[in-house]
């Protein structure tokens, strides 16, 4: 088979190092890539929502399967782009479709599925900027800390936690009114404050069944100690210590399950990962949000405990046949760090030359916003490459991932010291 994986992080290199160990693959097209995935793969030019520039190369290169990385091009409907053409419309998608995309696409259309499917989650209203008194009442009517959740897409950053009652109600201001988040903020979901420990599920189903991947946990803030501003990821860990066989269980009958037949209810057509972000309060898990992707960096520890061929899987989403296939784990556990730019996630610079990479040992380097420039590596983004490591234990592969990251430089490199210091 010839395979396109739309997207450009450390999750699509993790994608193009799992699908490039299949017998299925024949040619593997990265669009646009990085510097990890050209040298497993064939990088091309093209932005992940130019779906007539997509069209073309699929054509071209006689692509098979389509694997669809980030969520902006399922929000604005790719996998519709394909069905709704003749000539594209025999290529499998791993990937949902549009109407079912909004369940990250909107948060208020996820705490709608979620109530209306009796999926347990935080208690919740919205608001948008003609009822923003409204907002306030509701804020004054909960105890704090306040949640803030941008309803459209912000780029895993537009989810805030105040524990100020009057600093809550500037932020909602600053959201509705002033276009914190752009048009992503023109409505806000406040909801209740859960308080527990999150950790993550990852589900690959075809619309009708489903398979359960190994759980992650992933780290959020900049800051040791999971202090300071949110990012896309510091790094993360499977699986989780915590999560027993009974919480599991609790997992796949209250929220897996009721998630996957709801979709079918709903006549929202899912072929592809839905990401489960969850909250164990007490014993009782529940959802946080709902991602119609993997995530990332966990892609980067889940993945690699995944001992199925993952083109094969894929052929049974795309077919339907996912129930006939066992997922095998690898008992080991696997650990991800973040390397990131100085600066991030606020400004940063780019373009710092990465050193070190050829004396990696025991680890796997997955580039994220790195790129080849005159022969050379260098930074192209704020999260820059996850050192990932395998272990008996969570403890023993983190020690392994900080052992390479202290071979590894870049001007103003950053990163966390303390993955998994909860557990």
């Amino acid at each position: 088979m010839n395979i396109l994986i739309l997207g450009s992080g450390g999750r699509e290199h993790t994608f193009a190092w799992k699908i490039n160990q299949s017998q299925h693959c024949n040619n593997l097209y990265v669009a646009p890539g990085n510097s990890g995935t050209t040298e497993i793969a064939s990088n091309i030019n093209i932005n992940v929502t130019d779906f007539e520039a997509i069209k073309k190369h699929v054509i071209e290169k006689n692509i098979d399967m389509v694997v669809v990385g980030p969520e902006d091009p399922l929000v604005k409907g790719i996998h519709d782009f394909f069905l709704s053409d003749d000539a594209l419309k025999n290529v499998a998608v791993i990937g949902p479709e549009k109407a079912a995309a909004e369940l990250e696409g909107s948060k208020e259309f996820a705490k709608e599925f979620m109530y209306r499917h009796n999926i347990p989650t935080a208690a919740y209203q919205s608001f948008d900027a003609t009822n923003l008194e409204e907002g306030f009442a509701f804020l004054e009517s909960l105890k704090p800390p306040y949640v803030l959740k941008a309803d459209g897409l912000a780029a895993g950053k537009g989810v805030l936690i105040l524990n100020d009652l009057d600093e809550a109600k500037l932020e909602l201001k600053n959201m509705l009114v002033d276009a914190k988040f752009g048009s992503a903020s023109s409505k806000v979901v406040i909801e209740e404050f859960l308080d527990g420990i999150e950790f993550s599920c990852f589900v690959l189903t075809d619309g009708k069944n489903y398979k359960i991947l190994p759980t992650a946990k992933d780290y959020k803030r900049i800051g040791e100690g999971d202090t300071g501003l949110n990012t896309g990821g510091m790094g993360a860990i499977s699986p989780v210590s915590f999560v027993n066989d009974a919480l599991m269980q609790k997992v796949e009958e209250r929220i897996v399950r009721p998630t996957i037949l709801g979709l079918q209810k709903d006549n929202l057509p899912y072929k592809g990962f839905v990401f489960i972000g969850l909250i164990k309060v007490g014993d009782d898990p529940k959802v946080i949000e709902y991602n119609v992707r993997m995530g990332d960096p966990e892609t980067e520890v889940v993945l690699p405990r995944l001992k199925n061929d993952l083109v094969e899987l894929f052929q049974a989403v795309g077919n339907q046949t996912l129930d006939t296939l066992d997922i095998e784990i690898d008992d080991r556990a696997a650990t991800t760090v973040m390397l990131v730019s100085g600066g991030y996630p606020e400004a940063y610079e780019k373009g710092k030359e990465i050193s070190g990479l050829e004396s990696i040992e025991d680890s796997i380097v997955f580039h994220a916003g790195a790129k080849q420039e005159n022969g050379k590596v260098v930074t192209s983004g704020g999260r820059v490459m996850a050192i990932t490591s395998y272990g008996n234990t969570y403890n023993e592969a983190l020690k392994k991932s900080y052992q390479n990251i202290d071979k590894l430089h870049f001007d103003k490199m950053n990163y966390r010291k303390d993955i998994g210091f909860d557990l």
